[in-house]
């Protein structure tokens, strides 16, 4: 899958300039980090079951192929970034993981699975978000408060809408920058969480990834 990748076309995708060196130097830690988190996640996951992928790309490709191949569950990946979803399906091929372009609040069904790692921490879809809550350089001079409360407001509906679809109990990776929304939610709605002593980085942004049992 990772050969079959063009990277050509991911590189303007990912980076505003100097794509071409950032996957020659991101291609082998982004395979070699993906398959550790699958690893890690294998031994949580329940064969047969369901899960969700909410902004899932390139990095997420050790991770869903496990899921599928090795535990035979259904995987439904999203992505708001229609030339990454074109390059990932083909890519796959026709006996590949189908990625769809869309939000993943329009997947139906339930599922015990939800993966949801830098999304809501993601500077490019959560600008004023990513900075105060991720990397606490938020200008008190110069931010943007009304866009902040509006994209505050997206992330909750997003969070809320994607958790509604998890079975209780039910297993939520994430990454630990984004918990804030983990424990909001459950404590608002009254639902436990248990979160994993170890963590994981990704390849591309360093986030530690970190996976949750809610309920």
């Amino acid at each position: 899958m990772y050969s079959s990748l063009d990277y050509g076309g991911l590189g303007p995708i990912y980076c505003d300039e100097g794509g071409d060196a950032f996957w020659q130097d991101r291609r082998g830690p982004c395979q070699k980090m993906g398959i550790a988190i699958a690893k890690a996640l294998r031994a949580r996951l329940s064969p047969l079951g369901r899960s969700l992928y909410v902004g899932a790309g390139v990095p997420e490709i050790p991770v869903l192929l496990m899921e599928r191949l090795e535990l035979n569950r259904t995987v439904c990946p999203y992505n708001l970034r229609q030339g990454e979803v074109d390059i990932l399906n083909h890519a796959g091929g026709e006996r590949g993981i189908p990625f769809c372009f869309g939000s993943a609040e329009s997947a139906t069904g339930n599922f015990d699975h939800l993966w949801m790692v830098s999304v809501l921490n993601d500077p490019e879809e959560f600008p004023n978000l990513s900075v105060l809550f991720s990397y606490g350089r938020a200008n008190p001079l110069a931010f943007d408060t009304a866009a902040f409360s509006h994209e505050r407001e997206t992330g909750i509906r997003l969070f809320a809408n994607c958790m509604a679809k998890l079975t209780k109990p039910g297993f939520l990776t994430t990454s630990v920058e984004e918990m804030p929304w983990v424990e909001h939610w459950c404590q608002s709605h009254g639902i436990s969480y248990h979160v994993d002593d170890r963590t994981y980085p990704t390849a591309l942004v360093g986030d530690p990834v970190c996976f949750i049992r809610i309920g």
